[in-house]
């Protein structure tokens, strides 16, 4: 069978989330036609998208990929927090036993990309959109995938901060052992805190208190 072929949407985003345009990068409608292939109408259309989801900015008669304030980045993180830990919640009731070894081998997995942050950042991602589909309620997914989204609007990730790979790791785990417990509050708990911490990391990055790996 053929793989069905990404729409520019799609690509446009996923290379804003893997961090080929960064805040404040120009997107050109051009540019992004020979870069991806495909002609300039599905281009236009999806920046107009983009656009009225607030990932990209108006600049004069030009897109720029939008940034986060301090403010809008701590709202996010709320957000975040509580509808990850609801779907924390809902995976230690529903979460199947395999999917629940599929995220205990992922954490076992990601301890060798330890000291790379932009693998890890890719691997913690993959790691809570299986929490997420682990929930088992596909309206919880839709809206923690426009969080997501939002998520790729910060230009570092936590992850570069000296140690807190390790760290995040850890948490992963005591997250993944409390959903094959069959604790809801203690999942629930685990994962606000691991939201917390990478928070609080990611001030200290921005404000030079913690060093970074790269």
């Amino acid at each position: 069978m053929k793989t069905p072929q990404k729409d520019a949407y799609t690509l446009i985003l996923e290379a804003i989330d893997m961090g080929t345009y960064k805040p404040g990068d120009r997107l050109v409608e051009s540019d992004l036609a020979e870069r991806f292939g495909v002609s300039r109408t599905p281009i236009r259309e999806a920046l107009q998208r983009l656009e009225t989801q607030s990932l990209l900015t108006r600049d004069g008669r030009s897109l720029i990929v939008s940034s986060l304030d301090h403010n809008q980045l701590a709202e996010l993180y709320v957000v975040r927090a509580e509808l990850e830990a609801l779907a924390a919640n809902l995976a230690a009731r529903h979460a199947t036993e395999e999917e629940i070894r599929v995220l205990q081998d992922m954490v076992a997995d990601d301890r060798s990309l330890i000291g790379n942050p932009t693998a890890m950042a890719r691997a913690n991602r993959r790691f809570h959109k299986q929490i997420h589909l682990a929930s088992h309620n596909r309206f919880l997914v839709q809206q923690l995938g426009l969080v997501h989204q939002s998520m790729a609007l910060m230009a570092t990730t936590s992850l570069a901060a000296v140690g807190r790979d390790e760290d995040a790791l850890n948490e992963h785990q005591a997250l993944v052992d409390a959903i094959a417990e069959r604790n809801p509050q203690a999942a629930a708990d685990a994962l606000r805190a691991h939201i917390s911490k990478a928070f609080v990391t990611r001030l200290k990055l921005d404000s030079g208190e913690v060093d970074s790996v790269v």
